[in-house]
């Protein structure tokens, strides 16, 4: 049977994961689908690192980053967060940045799709730009975050590299599932590493099942 611990803290990770990323991710979408500013490329590219570099290169960096002598490291540890490499919070921050291009674009897509048309008449009507986002586009883009949401969730529960150069492998602490699998097959214990890899591919196929289902959902409403 799987370790429940090992469950508990891995499904923490992924909520708390996605709930900070539907919050970063969302201004950053929208301002990426809207803006014609000559540094989109580049912002863009930036937040797009994470999707082509190794999880091992990303996770160095990181653990220099926010390690003692790094940046973010002397922040915390000054306003009393202690260090952040080797726990929870360590792990949250890593897979963060590390998911968050797996969420922001979905998001784009959704805004990019539903056209400047919408937006304009809403404008003409004199609704404020925080009116025409949440009572206009918002309801539009909906598949898109739930896709964004359901993606943040997934990636962050098969999180490997970053989790491991970032949290280690302790347990209780930062030992999740994947990390779990790992420990098993280094001990040849099959039977246990079944159950856990066995879990994540059909709650993997679950999610990506949902996401094309409500793509295609939306595609059928938009035809209507």
């Amino acid at each position: 049977m799987p370790d429940l611990m090992v469950v508990w803290l891995t499904l923490k990770l992924a909520v708390v994961v996605t709930t900070v990323l539907l919050f970063i991710a969302t201004p950053l979408a929208w301002w990426m689908s809207q803006t014609r500013s000559a540094f989109k490329p580049l912002v863009g590219a930036i937040f797009a690192l994470p999707l082509v570099l190794p999880p091992t290169v990303l996770g160095f960096y990181l653990l220099l980053l926010l390690g003692p002598n790094g940046a973010v490291g002397r922040l915390s540890d000054s306003v009393g967060f202690g260090h952040l490499p080797f726990t929870f919070s360590g792990i949250v921050i890593a897979c963060v940045v590390h998911t968050l291009p797996f969420v922001v674009q979905p998001m784009q897509n959704a805004f990019e799709a539903m056209g400047k048309r919408p937006l304009e008449v809403a404008s003409t009507l004199r609704a404020s730009p925080l009116v025409v986002f949440w009572q206009v586009a918002f309801p539009l883009a909906r598949p898109g975050f739930f896709a964004a949401a359901i993606l943040g969730f997934c990636h962050t529960i098969g999180e490997f590299g970053v989790v491991l150069m970032i949290g280690g492998n302790i347990a209780g602490q930062t030992r999740v599932m994947s990390i779990e699998i790992y420990n098993h097959v280094e001990a040849l214990e099959y039977s246990q590493a079944h159950w856990l890899a066995g879990a994540m591919l059909v709650f993997s196929f679950i999610a990506l099942l949902l996401i094309y289902s409500l793509n295609d959902l939306a595609r059928r409403r938009v035809m209507a």
